[in-house]
């Protein structure tokens, strides 16, 4: 995880090819940002406590050609008072690092022999080859400067350099599997390249130019002085106050520069994919939808939901790495099975890093990756199939965060999962971290996470955000194995998650019908109906989900890791007839995600398989603390549609 930054100055951008109607682009009141970029740092270091690096480069025209110069001086305001000989324009890049790949430490920007310069978010996990000791940020930058700089894909056209061994920028792009952020300035064809995975895994924000700020400005996450400028955070529905930061569309833009009438200008322009399964995963278009009722009925009957399309067929017994037999098991289930676990394997595979960094400690005190556990169905095969997939001398640490202590419902189901985890694999040491937090406590905690959020603004994404930051923050108790007082109470050990890499369940109620409104659709409208939803679901959970939950973790030094948004998981999904991912005619807890509860199955985990949904601001409490403290109850929170209510920083208070 990194915190990546770039702005933009001097530059006359034009935006009409992004928006269609960009006379109405400029809001009539626009929130004002003037912020520190010392504070933009330490947000970033934040995310990056590595290493931390600037570049600025200086671009200057004499109305011959544009020059060019690259030092590490911190940002200032351009002057407007540009001499008549020439005129500048400024790129202020911002890198910090948590360095997870390679062997040789790194320190962003990145800047080559060609004077190309990078700064990345992400991880590679297929598409470029990436060895064991190497970093992928550095690979990349190696692979970006081989690209072809004839901007034909500027020009809306397509790019004839392959034949000369070349790719185009787009297309390497293209062809990464796994989440990624990144800004690359590409130097022979004087083009600014930024954007993010097509799923929108990593967080990155912009501000585009405006009457009032012409800067373009990207960053991983806001400053907290951009929350501090907003007056009240808040906005009566129909407002005409925009926020000065949103959420970057996913996608890959370009921004080519160049001189007219002693002024430099440019145009931005977002570029289609040039891979056909991604395009494919971003339609997320499932073949089988509506079943024949014959079809229906043997899937309803046959054992674990059963199967009945001609293309799946049973298995009579399937073994499983830990040792459980099960009989007729599904092709679709072994299919989805084999994907998840190759994306754990993928996210969790341990390289020279992490012996590097962890030299001085005893190897089976090390735990490298963890798991963000609620003991529900998704963290639970999370956490069995990160078993199966790190070496067993590590420990893996549970990280379960409770604003209720030992009766909030996540917590009870948590103590309980961690019992069928041991008695699946005994040999492994489990560490159940018990974060413990009281809201009333957390005045100076609520703010700061509310900048993380931003520009997300609602009570639930406020609710989901404290949660996430503090569960990914580990600082907690363990209590396995310890002491008890004279009145019978177990005395806990002071415990702070060492772990970098942490497993989230993100995707897996998008795409398996978790949600109740999943229910809904289904029950009054139709099969048609529901895998709408589901599309829906899937094609905005960059806006709603994931950057938030992204900036939330990475604030505390780790980076999140979402197998069930994988690639080859999400193909594999869809791959399976919507009646065996789900069958919403059987109660919450059965029909629901159907087909992770048979994949629960399969690895043992019976008492997990039955659990009916419940979101981490459910689970944990901190709704219903939320709901007391700024609406007095939750009858009263319901009345006035918490969740969807917008924050006010006096209710904060």
């Amino acid at each position: 995880m990194c915190g990546i930054a770039l702005v933009v100055s001097g530059v006359g951008i034009d935006l009409s090819s992004i928006f269609v109607d960009y006379s109405t682009f400029h809001p009539q009141q626009q929130q004002q940002l003037v912020f520190s970029f010392d504070d933009l740092k330490a947000a970033l270091s934040r995310r990056g406590p590595d290493s931390l690096g600037r570049k600025k480069l200086l671009l200057q025209s004499n109305h011959q050609e544009i020059l060019l110069s690259l030092t590490e001086e911190d940002y200032c305001v351009s002057s407007s008072s540009s001499s008549v000989d020439h005129v500048e324009a400024q790129l202020f890049f911002i890198g910090a690092t948590l360095q997870l790949r390679g062997l040789i430490p790194i320190i962003q920007p990145l800047v080559d022999a060609y004077r190309n310069i990078l700064v990345y978010n992400g991880e590679i996990f297929g598409g470029i080859h990436v060895g064991s000791e190497d970093n992928d940020a550095r690979i990349l930058m190696h692979t970006l400067a081989q690209c072809c700089s004839c901007n034909s894909y500027c020009n809306g056209i397509a790019c004839h350099c392959k034949g000369n061994g070349q790719s185009s920028i787009v297309d390497v792009l293209s062809t990464i599997k796994g989440p990624w952020a990144l800004i690359y300035w590409q130097n022979s064809s004087r083009t600014l390249w930024f954007g993010r995975d097509a799923i929108g895994r990593r967080s990155l924000l912009v501000h585009w130019p405006t009457k009032e700020d012409s800067r373009l400005l990207l960053s991983s996450v806001s400053p907290p002085s951009s929350f501090a400028q907003i007056p009240d955070f808040e906005a009566e529905i129909g407002s005409s106050k925009v926020n000065f930061w949103e959420e970057l569309p996913c996608g890959i833009y370009s921004l080519s520069m160049d001189v007219l009438n002693g002024c430099f200008v440019g145009e931005i322009k977002k570029h289609e994919w040039s891979n056909t399964m991604l395009k494919e995963l971003i339609n997320w278009e499932r073949i089988l939808v509506e079943p024949k009722s014959e079809e229906l009925h043997l899937s309803h009957c046959q054992p674990n939901g059963g199967q009945n399309h001609m293309h799946s067929t049973y298995s009579n017994i399937m073994a499983t790495d830990s040792g459980n037999i099960q009989a007729s098991v599904s092709v679709s289930v072994q299919n989805v099975l084999t994907a998840l676990r190759k994306s754990v394997m993928r996210r969790t595979s341990l390289n020279a890093i992490f012996q590097a960094v962890t030299c001085d400690r005893r190897q089976e005190e090390l735990a490298p990756v963890a798991v963000l556990f609620s003991g529900g169905l998704d963290s639970m095969i999370l956490a069995a199939l990160l078993n199966e997939c790190l070496d067993p001398s590590y420990e893996i640490d549970l990280l379960n965060v409770s604003f209720d202590g030992q009766f909030a419902p996540d917590r009870i189901s948590a103590e309980a999962g961690v019992k069928e985890l041991r008695r699946i694999a005994p040999l492994r040491r489990w560490k159940l971290v018990e974060i413990d937090a009281e809201l009333s406590n957390l005045t100076s905690e609520t703010k700061h996470v509310m900048s993380l959020i931003n520009p997300a603004n609602t009570y639930m994404d406020l609710n989901i955000g404290i949660a996430l930051w503090l569960a990914a923050g580990g600082d907690g108790w363990l209590y396995e194995g310890v002491t008890y007082d004279d009145d019978g109470n177990q005395r806990g050990v002071k415990y702070v998650s060492k772990s970098r890499i942490i497993l989230v369940g993100s995707g897996a109620d998008e795409q398996c019908a978790g949600y109740g409104r999943h229910r809904t659709k289904y029950r009054h409208g139709s099969w048609l109906e529901l895998h709408e939803e589901m599309k829906l679901d899937m094609q905005r959970i960059w806006k709603r989900n994931l950057g938030r939950d992204d900036r939330c973790c990475a604030d505390n030094g780790k980076e999140a890791r979402f197998p069930f948004l994988d690639e080859d998981v999400i193909r594999t999904l869809l791959d399976v007839p919507l009646w065996e991912v789900a069958n919403l005619d059987q109660p919450s807890g059965t029909g629901d995600k159907k087909i992770l509860r048979e994949v629960a199955n399969v690895l043992g985990l019976y008492e997990a398989a039955v659990l009916p949904k419940r979101a981490i601001q459910f689970g944990s409490r901190i709704a219903r603390e939320s709901n007391r403290k700024n609406f007095g109850s939750n009858r009263a929170a319901n009345q006035a549609s918490a969740g969807s209510v917008v924050i006010s920083k006096q209710n904060l208070v």
